[in-house]
């Protein structure tokens, strides 16, 4: 049975996730996470007993620092990370600033972009504590990712531009075409606002 120890305990057996981790971890961001996918497609290629992971796009690694919101500094972050492993495509993104970006209100804290992220099976992050502990963070919980079940957070189900940015997703992704058993939630907006 799938349940939060378990997910840690596979991640935590995985020496390139722990290895990401590590690096991600060195550079001492404020209220860092490594989110989405990295953990997502680990969970659902365990669940489709895959013997070879599922190729990642990027590794998103997100921090929280209202200081300094100017995007030079994600750069030179990835700029860092690439030299510790450079063959990872990173992605370093401050929360404080993306939610510029996304055309939304601004997040209070990096789990609470994270709960605002278009999926509730992406809705994820992990980083390691100060003796190297996994934290897994799931505010939209764990059922839909264990359950193969994608569907919107409560954020992006409550507006109809927001549904449509995850019904544009769920094409974009075609996650259904890697992991089979999956069961994608479709929203219909002509009920919404």
């Amino acid at each position: 049975m799938m349940d939060k120890g378990k997910i840690i305990t596979l991640i935590k057996e995985d020496e390139w996730m722990m290895e990401i981790l590590l690096a991600a971890k060195s550079l001492n961001l404020p209220d860092w996470w490594i989110c989405a996918g990295f953990v997502r497609s680990k969970i659902w290629d365990v669940l489709h007993n895959f013997s070879e992971r599922t190729p990642l796009p990027d590794i998103d690694v997100i921090y929280f620092d209202s200081k300094n919101i100017d995007e030079i500094e994600e750069k030179k972050f990835e700029e860092m990370l690439i030299k510790i492993m450079p063959n990872i495509p990173w992605s370093v993104k401050n929360e404080a600033r993306m939610h510029i970006k996304s055309n939304m209100p601004p997040y209070s804290s990096s789990v609470d972009a994270i709960s605002k992220f278009p999926e509730t099976a992406t809705a994820l992050g992990v980083k390691l504590d100060s003796k190297n502990n996994v934290i897994l963070v799931a505010p939209c919980g764990i059922s839909d990712v264990i359950n193969l079940e994608v569907k919107p957070t409560p954020f992006f189900a409550e507006d109809k531009l927001r549904v449509e940015i995850y019904e544009d997703r769920i094409v974009q992704k075609n996650w259904k075409s890697i992991w089979s058993n999956l069961k994608v939630e479709h929203i219909n907006t002509s009920s919404l606002i």
